[in-house]
């Protein structure tokens, strides 16, 4: 692997809400992403994994704040503080592709989706006029899009096929970086696989992928490492191989996660997250968690990988 295709430090985001509250949706974010990784970033809904994304690529809406950093290695550029003809001009589809979470909110419905691939393919690969049907066909097949289906337009797809045709325009630029922002949604386990190999190949041709997800199967499947986020936080980060094997997760939160799957234990993490608005002052997991102490009344600080006062070499003995 080479150098961070994305570096992000201590990246946040907070929203202002009528009455002068806020919501703490992403806090104090950092990760490297190199060239030929794909990183999954895991999480309950609602923990602030698509914010993540979507402040990446300047799609926040206005009464967002942000802070921290965020920058593309290949160009030296802060995606934080980046202007919106930047973005649009250099950064969206050249340098970062996405794969949305809400497909028909990106697919333009008056269009069809040969029409939507083809345009794409003309702006981002200056394919020519004669080339566009054919290359749009490859873009297709890419995505496992059918190609009989290229003359139909968004609200005649149902909900995988929105997904896969997202997919395929998200390739078609060949961006360094990827964002896929649940890209198995709607989709059954045979097309998840195929989904989720195309990606690998991306990244196995040289591109890095961010995937956020909630498919920890999916995550196994494609990833190098996986970073747990929890309550806008990012609480472990560890190699792929340990997590889903030995030792496994070192968080409490990322255990129960694993052991809440149907093929493991089965086991659900009791209660409910916080409130984004209404966060606590120490630890967000403390009141769902087994091994909560009087310790966890402060935040913990992330370190080695893992943000929690009794990492597995500390852990009391279960009542």
């Amino acid at each position: 692997m080479g150098g961070p295709a994305l570096a992000v430090r201590g990246l946040s985001v907070r929203f202002r809400m009528r009455g002068g509250a806020h919501i703490a949706a992403v806090t104090g974010a950092s990760f490297d992403l190199a060239a030929g990784e794909c990183l999954a970033l895991v999480g309950e809904s609602g923990c602030g994994k698509s914010v993540l994304a979507s402040a990446l690529l300047g799609l926040l809406p206005g009464n967002a704040q942000t802070a921290g950093s965020a920058v593309l290695g290949d160009a030296d550029l802060d995606l934080l503080t980046a202007d919106e003809r930047t973005l649009v001009r250099t950064v969206r589809g050249r340098r970062i592709g996405l794969v949305p979470q809400s497909p028909a909110a990106h697919l333009t419905p008056v269009r069809t989706v040969g029409a939507q691939l083809e345009e794409t393919l003309r702006e981002l690969t200056g394919t020519r006029r004669r080339d566009l049907r054919k290359a749009a066909r490859a873009a297709a097949g890419r995505a496992a899009f059918p190609v009989d289906h290229l003359d139909r337009y968004p609200h005649e797809l149902s909900g995988g096929l929105a997904q896969r045709a997202a997919t395929a325009l998200a390739l078609v630029g060949d961006a360094p970086l990827l964002l896929a922002d649940e890209p198995t949604t709607g989709l059954d386990r045979e097309l998840v696989d195929r989904t989720v190999d195309e990606l690998r190949r991306h990244v196995d041709d040289g591109h890095a992928l961010l995937m956020i997800t909630h498919d920890l199967a999916a995550a196994e499947r494609i990833a190098e490492r996986v970073a747990v986020m929890y309550a806008g936080r990012i609480v472990e980060l560890a190699d792929a191989a340990s997590f889903f094997g030995a030792p496994g997760p070192r968080h409490p939160y990322a255990r129960g996660l694993l052991d809440a799957l149907p093929e493991r234990s089965f086991t659900p993490i009791p209660g409910m997250p916080p409130e984004l608005g209404d966060l606590p002052a120490g630890c967000a997991f403390a009141a769902r968690c087994t091994y909560a102490s009087e310790a966890c009344a402060a935040q913990p600080e992330f370190a080695d990988g893992i943000a929690c006062h009794h990492p597995p070499a500390e852990e009391p003995a279960r009542a």
